[in-house]
């Protein structure tokens, strides 16, 4: 489960331009949610072979570049509450702040690393204005300059080395199914649906040091663990249907989960925030299960299910193989559907395909469907197998692989999908030299 790094601090100190620089680090490792208006906020990074998620808190802070001091306590609690470690962004040209002593204060008493970050830092004399920020009573700080990257590097070398590194997860371990939605999209409601009212609990299995915990249930008939991040913390001082609260604790829950069950009100339209969702679990290569809830008071039409698992599967593209199951809490219609079906996503997630079998298969259909030439020059596939990695990854090993274009790769999943059945699973494909 990765660390999850938030940055904080009071508007234009360059907390967004700190997060950009973070996650554009390293090109290949650049997974920063796409596809969504809101996506700039949360991103993947890795430093030293080790990975971690950054979010940008004042992306979520509700006003102006006048926002009130109440909203940036809010995103800084929230920080505190949810995050493993934070940034706290500062501007040596405008020195400290009341808002700076005021985030500082509410920081002093966490018993998280902090890291006191003075950004704007470009030449000798700002390193000499830096020396004020001690007087914040945070201890050391860091220097840096998030325009030009300079010092970045020292910090995310401190930051990685309070990185536990990654455990092996046994093999044979049971599904890690986390529900997931905006606020209100009924997902206690399944859950209290799913598990029951007595709670049919086998035993609890302790999570990692950060507040999440796995609890095996045994329901329908099937054995699996629900990930439950919010249910063992204090309740939040700010109220739950702040976004970034709920955002915050979606990326806590899918990166714990093998597959993710995103919850969606019928009678609300599939939103910014379900995007938002939806691609966290995407992009952290998780398995999704889309549960259409409420469905019990959309007045019915001709085609309504079908016209609304379209506008969903338009708003998901280009990944859009993926279960659409339409279900209400109330009756209890298709639980057992809904659950039946993340364990056949849980399973697709772990598949493996001999190298032998994915030759026999797709080295005739990329013969036959090549790639297109290039400048004259002809790409040509000689073999492919799949990668030893937890989730499924495939190289195809070709003598022009930089020619080889993303329709092309899409051609190629698409008839992975057909074949093999990755339902509900984000598949990697790479192409590279022979």
């Amino acid at each position: 489960m990765n660390t999850i790094v938030a940055i904080v601090g009071r508007p234009n100190v360059g907390k967004s331009t700190l997060f950009n620089r973070l996650i554009q680090r390293r090109e290949a490792i650049v997974d920063s949610v796409s596809g969504v208006t809101r996506d700039r906020h949360y991103g993947k990074s890795e430093w030293n072979g080790k990975q971690f998620s950054v979010i940008d808190t004042g992306g979520y802070a509700v006003g102006s570049d006048d926002i009130f001091e109440e909203e940036i306590r809010k995103q800084v609690q929230l920080a505190i509450e949810e995050a493993d470690i934070i940034v706290f962004v500062t501007d040596v040209t405008e020195g400290i702040t009341p808002m700076d002593t005021e985030v500082a204060n509410l920081l002093r008493k966490v018993k998280k690393p902090v890291f006191l970050t003075v950004n704007k830092v470009d030449n000798a004399m700002r390193e000499d204005d830096a020396y004020e920020f001690y007087n914040l009573g945070l201890g050391d700080y860091h220097t840096i300059s998030s325009i030009n990257g300079s010092g970045t590097g020292d910090l995310l070398d401190e930051i990685v080395k309070l990185i536990p590194e990654e455990e092996e997860v046994a093999a044979d371990e049971l599904p890690r199914f986390a529900v997931v939605g905006r606020p209100n999209a009924g997902k206690s409601s399944f859950i209290n649906a799913l598990i029951g009212e007595e709670r049919n609990i086998v035993t609890n299995i302790a999570g990692t040091t950060r507040d999440s915990i796995d609890t095996k249930y045994n329901r329908f008939g099937f054995d699996f663990n629900l990930v439950d991040t919010a249910g063992i913390r204090r309740k939040s001082k700010v109220k739950e249907d702040l976004e970034f609260y709920s955002v915050m604790r979606a990326v806590r829950a899918i990166e714990y989960c093998d597959v993710a069950i995103l919850v969606i009100d019928a009678t609300r339209s599939f939103e910014g925030q379900d995007q938002n969702i939806f691609w966290l679990a995407e992009k952290n290569k998780k398995g999704i299960v889309i549960l259409i809830n409420k469905w019990d008071l959309v007045e019915k039409e001709t085609n309504t299910v079908k016209e609304y698992e379209a506008m969903v599967r338009r708003e998901i593209a280009p990944f859009t193989d993926v279960p659409i199951i339409f279900i209400s809490t109330i009756t209890k219609q298709r639980i057992f559907k809904a659950i039946e079906t993340a364990v056949a996503v849980f399973e697709n997630r772990k598949k493996r395909i001999s190298t032998s079998k994915l030759n026999e298969t797709m080295l005739e259909i990329v013969q036959n469907y090549p790639p297109p030439a290039l400048k004259g020059k002809f790409v040509k596939i000689k073999y492919c197998m799949q990668l030893p990695t937890p989730t499924p990854q495939f190289v195809f090993f070709c003598n022009l692989p930089q020619y080889v274009k993303d329709p092309y790769k899409r051609f190629v999943e698409n008839k992975m999908r057909e074949i093999y059945n990755f339902n509900g699973v984000p598949i990697v494909i790479y192409f590279r030299q022979k």
